[in-house]
């Protein structure tokens, strides 16, 4: 009973790395895929909720730094510097 060593080239090697690299990388895609389908909770629906609200605050604040930079870049309201109202007699 012999055994026979074969030398691979480079190229072979490379390519089963890859597939094995691929095989790897497409289980956790194919269990995590199978594992979407739990039913939602109420605690997994109150943290949708409470994330929901987040962007929206979020949104909103986003929506206010840009109207008040647009107001500073095209004029908008200027303070008042005629001395009234500045607290000197």
């Amino acid at each position: 009973m012999t055994i026979e060593c074969e030398l691979i080239s480079r190229r072979k090697a490379f390519s089963l790395f890859g597939l094995t690299a691929a095989f790897t990388l497409a289980a956790p895609v194919t269990l995590s895929v199978l594992s979407d389908a739990e039913a939602q909770t109420a605690g997994m629906e109150r943290r949708d909720d409470r994330r929901e609200g987040r962007q929206d605050r979020r949104h909103t604040r986003q929506e206010g730094r840009h109207h008040r930079r647009d107001a500073r870049r095209t004029g908008g309201t200027k303070p008042d510097t005629t001395g009234a109202g500045t607290g000197t007699k």
